[in-house]
């Protein structure tokens, strides 16, 4: 199970490689701006994620004197969202059929 953050850093970089303000942004936006990553919390995730196998540096450049790395899932990272994904898929699934039962409740 993944924590919520990484989850979103994760789908955001579903569609290729991302520098990490373009992660901030994919996440604000998946979010509906519920998730606001600050660059040490981004960073501090991404470096665990790289560990964890989950992403990697795929570009380096420098953009305005601002060095710039771009991020993508590894095929681990892939399998690890999709295995995720559909877990909550299946949660979402149990909870509209359990919200259907209660009196008052989905409606």
């Amino acid at each position: 199970m993944l924590r919520e953050q990484s989850y979103l850093i994760l789908l955001a970089l579903s569609d290729g490689p991302l520098h990490g303000y373009g992660v901030i942004k994919a996440v604000a936006e998946i979010s509906e701006g519920r998730v606001k990553l600050g660059p040490g919390t981004l960073y501090g995730a991404l470096d665990r994620l790289a560990g964890e196998g989950l992403v990697a540096v795929v570009k380096e450049e420098v953009v305005g004197g601002r060095h710039r790395r771009y991020y993508d899932l590894t095929g681990q990272g892939r399998g690890v969202l999709v295995e995720e994904t559909a877990r909550l898929s299946r949660l979402a699934v149990t909870a509209h059929q359990r919200l259907k039962l209660q009196p008052g409740w989905g409606t």
